[in-house]
């Protein structure tokens, strides 16, 4: 069935991003018409090989389309990232040849701090996003700015219950970790080298408390400073870079079965 909504995406990397990994999605691109230079031009390069139209508009009218003058003199018509849902993401998982690393947010609504995350998820190596389909920003043309490209590589699922959920990927294998300001072991203390789940809260509430129960584990970030907490963005970036680090200097962990014991037993 053929897309209806049109989303106005805007920023260079996102919109080269789209023309490079989604091209089909890409309708129409309008340019500053007072803007020149090779990054421009690598850009009309790109549109014309994927047989995308190029318009040259005044600034303000780019404006006008972007809804924000922060959109680096570029602006492109694109079909939205269509998420998968539970079904998907299992089927996903199952096509996995290397231990799972989900990135996985509780609620978060701030399309800025949702694609920082996207953009440090890409970075690494994350093999997918899950968030709540409710109480939850989506994949808005601002997540895809911030994102700098990683909307369009790294998978997303929204799903209808997380809670739920988490059992489900318990069940396929995963451990399930949550990042907690008061948890009681440091983040370069535990194991994660294995399948996982890695879980954030929304911005200023943390975990919910169902969530936080199906963690099998919690971790804190050490903070040396007098900043008492990091924001979900900073957090997710510090987390899953450790979780890279082990993967790269360790053999993986075994796989998990849906008999083992849940909180606690984990290797540390």
């Amino acid at each position: 069935m053929p897309h209806t909504a049109k989303q106005h995406v805007f920023g260079w990397h996102a919109v080269l991003s789209a023309l490079e990994h989604t091209p089909g999605r890409v309708r129409r691109i309008w340019v500053d018409e007072g803007r020149t230079g090779p990054r421009l031009q690598a850009l009309v390069r790109a549109a014309e090989v994927e047989k995308v139209v190029t318009l040259r508009t005044p600034r303000a009218e780019l404006d006008i389309l972007a809804g924000t003058q922060h959109h680096q003199g570029v602006v492109a018509e694109c079909d939205p990232i269509d998420p998968g849902n539970e079904r998907d993401l299992g089927g996903f998982l199952q096509s996995l040849t290397q231990p799972a690393l989900l990135l996985v947010l509780d609620g978060v609504q701030d399309p800025h701090n949702l694609g920082a995350c996207l953009r440090s998820a890409d970075a690494a190596g994350v093999h997918a996003l899950v968030l709540p389909r409710d109480n939850a920003v989506g994949i808005t043309p601002i997540v895809r700015k911030v994102a700098s490209g990683g909307a369009d590589t790294v998978p997303v699922f929204r799903v209808t219950n997380l809670v739920r959920t988490l059992d489900e990927l318990k069940e396929a294998g995963l451990w399930i970790a949550g990042a907690a300001g008061d948890a009681e072991r440091e983040l370069y203390a535990v194991d994660l080298r294995g399948p996982l789940a890695l879980v954030l809260g929304a911005e200023g509430k943390g975990l919910r408390r169902l969530t936080r129960e199906r963690c099998d584990f919690l971790m804190r970030i050490p903070m040396a400073g007098s900043v008492a907490s990091l924001n979900v963005s900073a957090a997710a970036a510090v987390c899953l870079f450790e979780a890279l680090r082990q993967r790269r200097t360790s053999e993986p962990v075994a796989m998990r079965s849906s008999t083992d014991a849940g909180a606690g037993s984990v290797s540390v």
